[in-house]
């Protein structure tokens, strides 16, 4: 028992920080990084609704907005990355202190009082004005997780009690054992009032962790511990790299934007760090890229690679992990490389640098980058998307400074699931400790 007390108290203040201090980026790499956030705060301040905070799906890269089907389309991913944002922007000093916390305030107001749920999960899309559900989408349990991760992050940001309170309400609100739809320990896809579960489960490994991580913390339905355990880790070795496979690059991204699970091992047979996963998975990536550079030489290169879910020329395409599922076309899609900056900032950084001086204001707007285009085509994308643009916005943010991982950790709900789910510190620090010395050698032939 005393161990697991020392262990609570060390998940309130990483060892990992410690241990794995954020980079001091030089002052060129971190200008650049200062614009990027800035322009994807931007998005996420411009293109959301002032009374209810619900932020737009996707935008014009230079502010316009769409129109056809997709006007006035808010998604509540997006939204989640939109009310993380606010904290950063408050913190940056972006936006004043008082703005910030009173959009995050008429946010969740809108989704404690007005927005539609069932049983507390709510509906991927929705009207943006209205919050009415859109497209005949489903209840989705993943855009849920992600929209709560922003609402816990908000509520341990700002100091204040009717944030505290309506996010407290919000989260509590989640039915989580219902979701699981009879199975007794894998999470539905999603709901629908005319079709009811989804045949789908969140049974291996992928964007999931954030999902089971707020399920199994609910101060008021929680599912079992076990059901961390529940679903499959598959393995793969690919350019010298070995590393649990996910169905494309943002799904190691998306749970790690909020969840700080630097120098973090479960109880599983395989060991899994799941921060070094997903560092090895993004250097992997850039590995199938520059392989298909004789394929595509225009399009990928040493410092210009990265697919992941994206635009392209031929509609919206799942693009897989490494190697691909879905055949590729040279496609480039910035928030690859964006959403994996704090993994593996040698790579990255260089990588989003490379692609904004070589193509310019061809794929560079108010926004920050477009959400795809394809040097081997000239095709660049018109549109950016709220999801790309806040996962390159908080992964940022935790490179330079960790504040998105330090407020969503201070929540008292995540130390309690890392406890429940036997999580344990790694104390081998020798391939940490290298890794820190490669990253500092980078940093250091970057500054002169």
């Amino acid at each position: 028992m005393q161990r697991r007390a020392a262990m609570l108290g060390m998940f309130g203040l990483p060892l990992a920080a410690k241990i794995r201090a954020s980079p001091v980026l030089p002052s060129a790499e971190d200008l650049f990084l200062e614009d990027l956030c800035r322009r994807a705060a931007r998005y996420f301040i411009e293109q959301s609704n002032p009374r209810t905070g619900l932020v737009l799906d996707r935008a014009r890269c230079w502010g316009e907005p769409v129109y056809g089907s997709a006007a006035n389309i808010a998604s509540i991913a997006a939204t989640g990355f939109g009310l993380s944002a606010l904290a950063i922007a408050a913190d940056r000093n972006w936006l004043p202190e008082w703005e910030a916390r009173e959009r995050a305030r008429a946010a969740l107001r809108f989704l404690a009082g007005e927005a539609p749920h069932q049983r507390g999960w709510f509906y991927h899309f929705l009207d943006a004005a209205t919050g009415e559900r859109a497209w005949n989408c489903e209840v989705s349990s993943i855009d849920t997780a992600l929209l709560l991760a922003g609402v816990l992050t908000v509520r341990a940001r700002f100091a204040d009690a009717e944030i505290s309170a309506l996010a407290s309400r919000i989260y509590e609100r989640v039915d989580f054992p219902w979701m699981l739809a009879g199975d007794a320990h894998l999470l539905s896809h999603g709901w629908t009032p005319e079709a009811g579960f989804l045949k789908a489960r969140w049974d291996r490994f992928s964007e999931l962790p954030l999902l089971y991580f707020l399920a199994i913390a609910s101060p008021s339905a929680p599912i079992p511990p076990a059901a961390w355990y529940a679903w499959r880790r598959p393995s793969v070795r690919y350019a010298g790299f070995t590393f649990n496979s996910a169905p494309a690059l943002f799904c190691q991204q998306y749970p790690q934007a909020w969840l700080d699970l630097r120098a973090l091992r479960d109880a599983d047979p395989s060991g899994i760090d799941y921060f070094e996963n997903s560092a090895a998975a993004t250097r992997a990536h850039r590995a199938f890229c520059l392989e298909q550079a004789s394929r595509f030489p225009r399009s990928y290169s040493e410092n210009v690679w990265g697919i992941t879910a994206s635009d392209s020329a031929r509609g919206y395409v799942a693009w897989g992990e490494s190697p691909a599922r879905v055949e590729v076309d040279g496609t480039v899609v910035p928030c690859a490389a964006g959403g994996s900056l704090m993994f593996a900032p040698d790579i990255c950084v260089p990588a989003l640098m490379t692609m904004h001086g070589r193509f310019g204001e061809r794929i560079w707007g108010r926004y920050g980058f477009c959400d795809a285009f394809n040097p081997t085509t000239g095709w660049v994308d018109t549109d950016v998307l709220g999801i790309d643009q806040g996962i390159m916005l908080l992964s940022a943010e935790n490179l330079r400074g960790a504040g998105v991982w330090r407020w969503f950790m201070r929540n008292p709900e995540v130390p309690k699931t890392l406890a429940l789910c036997r999580f344990e510190r790694d104390y081998d620090r020798k391939a940490m400790l290298a890794r820190r010395d490669m990253l500092r050698q980078f940093l250091a032939g970057r500054a002169r």
